[in-house]
Order: C-alpha cells, then sequence, then structure tokens
C-alpha cells in the first residue's frame, strides 16, 4: 500500500511540474497580481470591452493557478496523513490515504488537458448541432442517441444543455438539433467532437432484424460574446419563419415564429424555435450565425479542421471520426486516435472523456492515452 501511495505522489508531482512549465509559472503569477490590481481601478469599466476581456483572462488565469496550488496542498496534506497512518499502523487510514491519492491524480491527469485549452474560444461556450444522414429512420434514431449522449456528457460535467432546435424525424428520433451548452471550457471540450459519427447495430425498425449501418454528423462551435464583432451585411442574409413543432410534431404554437437565417455567399444556416416570440427567435438565430461565422474564421486562421462545408456536403463513408458498432461485436473506435472501448453503452451515456482527452492531445502534439475496453 505505501509503494502505491508513493506511485501516486510522483506521479503527482510530475503533473504539477508539467502544469507550472506550461504555465510560465513566476510570469503567470506576476501577470495574475497586474490582473488583480487592474480590476480594482474605478475607471475599469469606462471601456466596457476592455473590461470584460480583462476579467475574462484573470478568471482564467486564477483558475489555474488555483489548481496548481490545490493539487501541491491537497498532496502534501494526504502524504503527511499517510506517513503518520503508517507510523501507527493505521491500515484503514493508509488505504484512504491511497484512494485520496488516486483521485488527486486523476484531476491532475485532468488539469493538465485544460492546460492545453488555450484556444481563442476554448472557454466559451457551445453550439453542438446534430444532423441524421445517410440511413432514412435509423440515422434520425442515431442523432437523437448522439443528442442524448452530448447532453449526459454535459450534465456530468456540471454544464447546462439547452435545446435552441429540434426537428423531428418522420417515423422516430431527429431530422437535426442544436444545443447550447454552457460551462467552463464548453468549446474547448466539444470541439473534438465535430465529424461524422459511425453506427452499426440490429435495427430496431427491420422486422428481420437485420444489421443497419448509419451516419449521423456533429458540428460544433463557440458562443460568442458583444465583444467579438463579426459584421455580417443583411442582404446576405435570407429569413425563412415557419411553424415550430417539437418531438413527435406537437406545435409548439399555431404561428410562424420559428425562424431560420441562412448567410448566402457560405450557405451557413441557423435555426431557432425555442422561444415563442418570432422577435426572440430571430435575436436568437441572429447570435448563432455570428458564432458560426466566428467559427469559420478561427477555421481559416487555425487551418486545422476541415471547413464546415467540406465536412456537411455528404454525411457518410469517407468522412468519419468514429465508429459505434453494437452488433455483431461492442467497439466504439476513433478513427482519428485509434481509441477504442468496449464500453459501448458507457460511451452512449457520456462517457466521453477518454476519446475528447485523446483528440485534444493529439492537436497540439501530445500523445494522448487510450481507453481500455
Amino acid at each position: 500500500m505505501r509503494a502505491d501511495v508513493e506511485a501516486a505522489s510522483a506521479d503527482i508531482e510530475q503533473s504539477v511540474g508539467l502544469l507550472r512549465r506550461r504555465l510560465d509559472w513566476d510570469p503567470a503569477l506576476r501577470r495574475l497580481d497586474e490582473l488583480n490590481a487592474r480590476s480594482e481601478d474605478p475607471t475599469l469599466w469606462d471601456k466596457p470591452a476592455e473590461a470584460q476581456a480583462l476579467m475574462r483572462e484573470r478568471t482564467r488565469l486564477a483558475n489555474q493557478v488555483e489548481a496548481v496550488q490545490a493539487l501541491e496542498r491537497e498532496r502534501s496534506d494526504t502524504l503527511e496523513f499517510a506517513e503518520l497512518a503508517e507510523m501507527e499502523g493505521d491500515q484503514d487510514s493508509l488505504e484512504e490515504a491511497a484512494r485520496t491519492l488516486k483521485a488527486l491524480k486523476e484531476r491532475a491527469g485532468r488539469a493538465e488537458l485544460e492546460a492545453l485549452l488555450s484556444g481563442e474560444a476554448d472557454g466559451n461556450d457551445a453550439y453542438v448541432e446534430i444532423n441524421s444522414g445517410a440511413g432514412g429512420t435509423e440515422s434520425a434514431d442515431w442523432a437523437l442517441m448522439l443528442m442524448r449522449m452530448y447532453s449526459r456528457w454535459a450534465n456530468a460535467h456540471s454544464m447546462t444543455v439547452e435545446v435552441l432546435e429540434e426537428t423531428p424525424g418522420e417515423t422516430a428520433g431527429i431530422k437535426s438539433a442544436t444545443l447550447q451548452v454552457k460551462g467552463v471550457n464548453a468549446y474547448g471540450w466539444l470541439k473534438t467532437e465535430g465529424g461524422v459519427h459511425r453506427l452499426v447495430r440490429i435495427s430496431p425498425f427491420d422486422s428481420n432484424a437485420r444489421r443497419h449501418t448509419s451516419f449521423a454528423s456533429v458540428w460544433v462551435y463557440p458562443v460568442v460574446d458583444d465583444t467579438i464583432v463579426i459584421e455580417i451585411n443583411p442582404s446576405d442574409v435570407r429569413t425563412d419563419t415557419y411553424r415550430a413543432s417539437g418531438a413527435g410534431g406537437q406545435h409548439i404554437n399555431k404561428t410562424d415564429s420559428a425562424v431560420r437565417l441562412t448567410h448566402l455567399p457560405t450557405g451557413i444556416a441557423v435555426a431557432c424555435q425555442t422561444e415563442r416570440s418570432q422577435h426572440q427567435n430571430r435575436e436568437n438565430a441572429w447570435k448563432m450565425l455570428r458564432a458560426r461565422l466566428y467559427e469559420a474564421e478561427l477555421q481559416r486562421r487555425e487551418a486545422a479542421q476541415q471547413a464546415l462545408e467540406d465536412q456537411k456536403t455528404d454525411i457518410g463513408w469517407g468522412h468519419q471520426i468514429r465508429s459505434y458498432v453494437l452488433q455483431p461485436y461492442q467497439l466504439v473506435k476513433d478513427l482519428r486516435t485509434d481509441v477504442e472501448t468496449s464500453d459501448t453503452q458507457g460511451v452512449l451515456d457520456g462517457d466521453l472523456d477518454p476519446f475528447m482527452a485523446a483528440s485534444l492531445s493529439q492537436r497540439v502534439g501530445v500523445t494522448g492515452e487510450t481507453a481500455e475496453g
């Protein structure tokens, strides 16, 4: 047991050292002191945009510094507790210390990944757009399963989910849906999920119980605030209104309150139907369109991901990022990182962290660990 304690402690110490180097510790502390001092300046909010940017930087840096300090403090306290337990021959307390350090090690690992979320919009909330693809009713049902999967993931990480648009399938499932996921680093984590997801299973809609392959696409883009200026020429945007409907085709109201905006130069389209008022839906749709165009600009600058239309031209073979096989065997495999697991139900219930971590690490040139089946 003592060996377990020492091994976990060494791993945590290594993670802390890595986090300090990534933060550039001493300059980071000096910068935090500077930001704290500027935040107390009574004239700060004379320029709201600059003030908001400063406060976001301060919050992000303070959270990162506190995370490192908390790991160091809790590791030291637990080691002292373990040493005392060993001196007194208290095996139960020694086992408790080992469990505490194991949990701390997991936190340290996640903190390492969080430190990689340094992109311009990584800390923002996220829009998640899901569209069913090749496969008819099968794919519509698969799209609904993905919607549930991401909602479960978000809830497990203390994030909230709001459904902004949902178009039901003709028989079952959904043709499309747009979620807004609100939480710290929502976009930073979820951006790794963009692409086509493939499902292989025995169809619940096939009376002959044959195996079917279904596809659905996921697109993720950041929620942008008013400090990010995205110029849109109103004449470049087509507005369509229609009656909002929910799952099962039930009308939310009897008026054309739902709004769809299409940016004609790029073909980017967004829709919102959650509010009863067309005015409110229109306002939300414009926010979504600004976010989509901002994400497109990030894509061009980073040149690290395919452009939106490239991923959405064909939701089917050749565009997949992940395969979910439920029959004739159980396996979820990410085709970008080779991370795989046989716990298919766990993944569909929202256990996506190993896949996100590996993809995020790959993006910054760090080798990620694979999940074990």
